[in-house]
Formats: C-alpha cells, structure tokens, sequence
C-alpha cells in the first residue's frame, strides 16, 4: 500500500506543477502581459491545463486509488493519508467525467475573455464582452450537463467551488438573511447623515497608499520573502507554492479604502495558503478548504479585524501621519465610522459589511436565470440595472458600474459569487471561537499583536488544507454547522453602536 501512495503522489506532483505553471501565466497575464500576446497565452494555458487533466484522468490513477480505498482501513481518518485518496478520489471521479477537449475549449474562451472583458470595462462596452460570455455560457452548460444528474443545473458548476453545496442550499442561505439585512439597511438609511465618509475621498498619494497597505500586510503575517503585491484591474491572490503566494490590488488616489482594505482582504486569503502544512505540499490539499472557507479569511480579516475599533487604535496614527495633509483633522472615532459606513453602492469590492451580501444574492439570482435559460444574455444588462435598483435603490449609469463590475464571468466562475456570502457567515462563526480561546484578543489587536489569533487560525483551519470538507472543518472548529444567526448578530450588534439605532 506505501509504494501505490507513493507512486499516487509521485504523480499527483506532477499535476500541481503543472496547475501551478498554469497560475504562474494567469498571473501575468493579469498584471505584466501586454495586449497582444493573449492569443498565444491562451494556447499555453489550455496546453497545460489540457496535459494536467489528461495526467489526472489516467487509468493509472484510477487504479491506484482503487487499490488505496480497498486497503486504507488501518490509517486514521484526520491522517494526511486517509485524507489524500478521500480527496483525490472526489476530484477524480469529478473530473474523469469532462472531457479533455472541453478543458481546453473552457482555458482558450476564458483567456480570451478576460483581455475581452478588460477593454469593454474600460470602454464600458457592454457589445464587446457579449460574445465571449455568450461561449463561456455554453461551454459551461455543457461542463454541467456532463456532471448530471443535478436538481438544477447549477448545483455541479456550484460544487466545484463550494463541495456539498447546492443552488437550493445557497436560496435558503439567502433566505434566511435577505430580509433581515434590508430591514437593517432601511434602518440605517434612516440615521445616513449621521455618519460621513468625505475624510476618505480626499487625496491619497499611491505610493504611500502602497507603502502602508505593505505595512498592515506584514504586520498582520504576510511573509513577503513568500509573497509580493502588484497591480491588477480585479484584486486576487494566487499561490504557486506554499512558499509563493501572491496578491494583487488596484488604487483610486481619491478614495482610500479601494487599495486599503482590497490588500488586507487578500492577505486574508495569502495567510491562509501560507499557514498550509508543509507536508502536503504538491499532492492537491495545499490549498484551502473552499472558496466559501477561503473568503471568511479575507472577509475575518478585512472586517471582522480591518474594520474595527481595536485595529485601528494601533494603526490610525500611522495612518494619520502617512497623510497628515488628508487626515491631519480628523480623529480615530470620525475614521472609524467613516470607514464604516453603511451605503448601498454599485461597486461590490467597496461595498459596506451590511449590503455586501445584497450585491451578492444579485449575481446569484442573474446566474440561475442565465444557465437555466429564463434570461437572455441581451436582456443582462438590463436586468442586472433593475436587481440594484430594487435591492439597493441606485441604479448603474453605465456598463462599467453594472454588469462588467465583476471579473469572474469573464473567468469562466459560474457558481462562484455565492461563496463569498458564504466566508461572510462562516467568518463570524471562526472569530467568536478564536475570541472564546483568547478572551484578551481585543486587547492583543489594539496593540497591534496578531500573533496570537494567526497562531490560531493556522492550528484550527490553515495547516489543514483541503484535508476536509468544508462542512467537516466548520463542524470540528465550531461544534455546529454554518448559521447565519451569527452573522446578522455581528451585523446588528455592531451598526447598531456605529449608527446609535
């Protein structure tokens, strides 16, 4: 049984090498590439990713995870071993089921997509992006049709990204906090002017804006001998190794919180891939648990920690004198509300804790109705104005505010934004745990200690990885499953001070 893990892994290897080849161009693409060479990269991309699946597929592969699931018996269940083939055993019996041609078509759409979706956002063109959408929905819809049986077509191209989820999972999610939070807004809205956020669109030097958020980043555990930030028009991190993960923000010099906490959200998710047990490293489970796992780090760190008061009584003078000229008047409580101010707007990466998940539940409701078919991809934009019109009562001015905001179509993510709503709930739920094992970890953030809740995370969730599902892991961390009672608890405790309702 040790030679055929052996040999598993000696192969599994050679996959996330070349997965990581892979991001290692997408990367660059997103960040240094010029224009013109999209075409060529999008034959390198599906090269690899073509040889990686072809690789994963192999009946070689197959046999020796059927000979591991007949004699694993003797290992533990939390062991790297039992957790390996449980893994590789799910993906594989996923991914043998989509053919080789059909990963190929998907890495060339989206490539050319993205460069397609970069020039209509900038030109806010809605006509320029169509037809590359139009192929990724029906290369999509036939990924999906390839996993059937499903309840809804969405439920495969959702648990690709989110494991054991489904879109009836994610309607009652939202279900069970839609109303509540517009209720929540509507009071909020009652009490707007009570609060002011002017302090920060002021002007913000982009070099100094780069310098602090570096700062914060390290501070808070980001180890740049294993990582880097640069520019891109859609924040993201990506990993090549456990020992390489990078991030990427954009900077407005008008409005601070753009980069500010855009580059604390991604160090959420850089300290994660970097807290990784080592020893999985190159076998598939170094990387997390899921997107919905990986988003409560981001979501934990850049509200649950980047936006409260205890953090800011250690930066804020720091802040204060890397702008005097901006924020010379302006005292740590006016920030702290300011930064906290609860406004519906078009743009989501900006958007206040309490409409965020409204921004999302949108995407949701638009990616249902594309894949089943109930709306057309000429009635998008349109319908996409009237869902923030409704939900949110401002309406897009123009495609770049509305229905080319997002990067993620143009990536192919259908079933994707979901996630993020899901790290929202799920984030609360890990800090009141970490706040129940350290009762002074208030005290410890206010003196710009994060040691200890780092130390934390990296036991209870990073050193694992994908070793778990993400219902296992939210289950041994929490000793329940994910509740959003939690969440709009934060959300009421927490605006009710700011707003004093």
């Amino acid at each position: 049984m040790e030679n055929k893990l052996h040999e598993l892994k000696t192969i599994l290897a050679e996959i996330v090498d070349l997965q990581h080849a892979a991001a290692v161009l997408d990367w660059e693409q997103q960040t240094y590439m010029p224009p013109g060479g999209v075409a060529a990269r999008a034959d390198q991309l599906a090269t690899l990713h073509t040889v990686a699946h072809r690789l994963f597929v192999s009946h070689e592969v197959g046999d020796l995870l059927q000979g591991l699931q007949n004699n694993h018996s003797t290992w533990d269940y939390d062991s790297d071993e039992a957790s390996l083939v449980r893994f590789t055993v799910r993906h594989y019996e996923r991914a043998r089921r989509i053919p080789i041609d059909l990963v190929a078509s998907i890495t060339r759409a989206t490539t050319l997509a993205h460069e397609a979706w970069v020039k209509a956002r900038h030109e806010a063109d809605y006509s320029l992006f169509k037809p590359h959408l139009a192929e990724i929905l029906d290369l999509k819809r036939r990924q999906a049709e390839h996993l059937s049986p499903y309840q809804h077509i969405y439920d495969p191209l959702l648990d690709e990204h989110e494991p054991d989820m489904t879109a009836a999972d994610v309607q009652a999610m939202f279900a069970g906090i839609k109303d509540d939070l517009i209720e929540l807004v509507q009071a909020i809205g009652e009490r707007s002017g009570s609060v002011s956020d002017e302090v920060l669109r002021r002007n913000y030097d982009i070099e100094r804006q780069r310098a602090f958020g570096l700062n914060v980043a390290q501070q808070i555990g980001y180890d740049l001998k294993r990582g880097r930030l640069d520019e891109a028009p859609h924040p993201f991190c990506t990993t090549f190794a456990i020992d390489d993960v990078r991030i990427t923000t954009r900077f407005d010099p008008n409005f601070m919180p753009t980069a500010l906490f855009g580059t604390i959200h991604e160090t959420g998710h850089a300290v994660y891939e970097q807290g990784i047990d080592p020893a999985l490293n190159r076998t598939g489970l170094d990387e997390g648990a899921s997107l919905g796992i990986h988003e409560s780090q981001s979501r934990l760190w850049e509200n649950l920690v980047g936006r409260s008061r205890p953090f800011w009584q250690h930066f804020y003078s720091t802040l204060q004198s890397s702008f005097p000229d901006s924020l010379g008047d302006v005292d740590l409580e006016r920030y702290y509300k300011a930064i906290n101010k609860c406004k519906p707007s078009l743009i989501r990466v900006e958007a206040d804790e309490v409409t965020y998940n409204l921004h999302i539940i949108i995407r949701f409701e638009l990616e249902l109705a594309l894949l089943s078919g109930e709306l057309s991809l000429d009635d998008l934009p349109a319908a996409w104005d009237s869902k923030y019109e409704t939900y949110l009562g401002i309406r897009p001015a123009n495609d770049a505010e509305g229905v080319l905001q997002d990067i993620h179509w143009s990536m192919g993510a259908f079933g994707y934004f979901p996630t993020y709503s899901i790290g929202n709930l799920v984030s609360v739920q890990f800090m009141n745990e970490a706040r129940m094992a350290l009762p002074d970890l208030e005290d410890q953030i206010a003196q710009g200690k994060f040691d200890g809740l780092l130390d934390w995370l990296r036991t209870n969730i990073y050193r694992h990885g994908s070793k778990f599902t993400p219902k296992e892991l939210v289950q041994r961390v929490t000793g329940g499953p994910m509740d959003s009672g939690a969440y709009t608890s934060y959300l009421h405790d927490k605006f009710s001070e700011v707003y004093e309702l």
